[in-house]
Parts: structure tokens; sequence; C-alpha cells
């Protein structure tokens, strides 16, 4: 039996790391329950993209860049380690959502490989809005809160895929990558996951003080919350979630995380 799940949880990190990361990660089950595992383990992705971002931001506050510039690499760095992909389905959702068509022209809207103008609008908000947060927290207490927030906000976003990939939320399409993670994870287990997240979030701004530990637990919730506003209007909007939604969700939610961290 821990054999299994040993097995189960190995297929669940390949799967995580080779369809959210640029990691190197050989996924060796293309199926449901491996994509249950990887759903279920997405943080563990966001912990490992959060920590090269942070690292790299760190890097650049020491050599004195100072903490706009710390706050572009931290913000960048993730969108390299995605190869933009997360980015890409915002940016397809946004003008999906922007077109006002029916549910198949829109669908057809976000498969194309061009950029709309609600597209590119949001694209540019998103990204000033995460920098601009950076930057803020970056000029807190020296660098560690904004490596902190860093962090944070990459496993949120992660977490924001598991709940989207709970059982009851249907795939817009019959193939893709949103046909084979819709559905997977059973509800208990992704309310369990950010349950988990938001304790850690806690936990983690414990050492700026216990203000803060609420206050960052706070922001993971509020980013959680943000993410299943967006994903239930594309569920009614789109019929479904597509590997687009799956993007939007987690950029939204780890922007409106950094958001809330800078309130107060």
């Amino acid at each position: 039996m821990r054999r299994v799940n040993a097995s189960k949880a190995l297929h669940g990190v390949r799967f995580a790391f080779g369809t959210l990361t640029v990691f190197p990660a050989r996924i060796t089950r293309w199926d449901r329950a491996a994509a249950r595992a990887g759903m279920t383990l997405a943080p563990l992705a966001g912990l490992a993209v959060g920590g090269c971002a942070a690292a790299a931001g760190a890097g650049f506050w020491a050599l004195g860049t100072g903490s706009l510039l710390a706050a572009v690499v931290s913000v960048a760095a993730p969108a390299v380690l995605t190869r933009g992909l997360h980015l890409d389905g915002l940016a397809d959702v946004a003008d999906g959502l922007g077109s006002a068509k029916p549910a198949e022209d829109a669908l057809r809207i976000m498969k194309q490989s061009d950029i709309g103008p609600f597209g590119v609008v949001t694209l540019l908000f998103c990204l000033l809005a995460q920098v601009a947060a950076l930057s803020q927290l970056y000029g807190q207490d020296g660098w560690t809160r904004g490596v902190t927030a860093t962090v944070l906000a990459s496993v949120t976003a992660r977490a924001a895929l598991t709940l989207a990939s709970r059982r009851g939320v249907p795939a817009a399409r019959p193939e893709g990558l949103g046909a084979v993670v819709a559905g997977t994870v059973p509800a208990r287990r992704a309310l369990a996951v950010s349950a988990l997240v938001t304790g850690a979030a806690a936990v983690a701004g414990w050492p700026f003080g216990p203000w803060s530990a609420l206050h960052f637990a706070l922001a993971a919730a509020a980013g959680l919350a943000a993410s299943q506003a967006l994903l239930r209007r594309c569920v009614r909007r789109f019929g479904g979630v597509t590997g687009d939604v799956f993007g939007a969700v987690a950029e939204a939610s780890g922007a409106v995380t950094l958001v809330v961290l800078t309130a107060g």
C-alpha cells in the first residue's frame, strides 16, 4: 500500500511540475488519476517557482538595484518558469469574456494565437499591479517581506488551481488540459489544500508580528476567493473550464494576494 501511494505521489509530482513549470519532469502518466494527484500537489510547483522568483528578486536587491527592479525580476521570473502559459491564459480569457459572444464563439476566440485589446489591457494592469505591490513590499523590512510575499503569491496561485480542479467544475471542451484535470480533485481535498496554504501563510507572516500573520492569511484567503469568483464567471460564460481558464485563475489569485498584502 505504501509503495502504491508513493507511486501515485511521484506521478502527481511529475504531472504538476511537467504541466505547470519548465522544470525537467518527465510525465509518465497522462490520465485523470495522475491529474488528480498532480493538481492536489500543484502548490508544490508554486513553491518551487516562487522560491526561484524570490531568490532572483533578493539577488537584485542585494546588488543595490532597489525595490522596483527587484519587484520586476520577481514578477518576470514566474513568467519564464511557466513559459508564460498563465499570462497567455489570462489574456485569452479576457478576450473571451470581453467579446460578449456566445460560448462557442468565445471559446474559438480564446484558441486563436493572437491577443486582442481586452487581453492586452488585462495583462498590462495585472502585471503593473503585481510589480507595484511587490515594489512596496520590498521596501518594507528590508527585502524579507518582498521575498516572502513572492513565494506566498506563487503558492496561493497554484492552490487556486487545485480548487478549480475540484469535482463539480466541468470542462468546456472535450479535449485539452482542462478536460484532463477538470473535476478530478475531491472537493474536501481541495478545501483541505486551501486551508493548509492559508495556515502556511499565517506561519510565513508570523516573523513580522502577530498582525502580519493574520494579514498574510487574509491575503491568501482573498486570493483564493478572487480566483473562485473568476472561476464561477468563466463556468457560466463558457460552460466550463479550459487550460486558459486555469491560467487566468492562477494569475488573478496571485495578483490579488499581493495587492491585499500592501493594504494597511
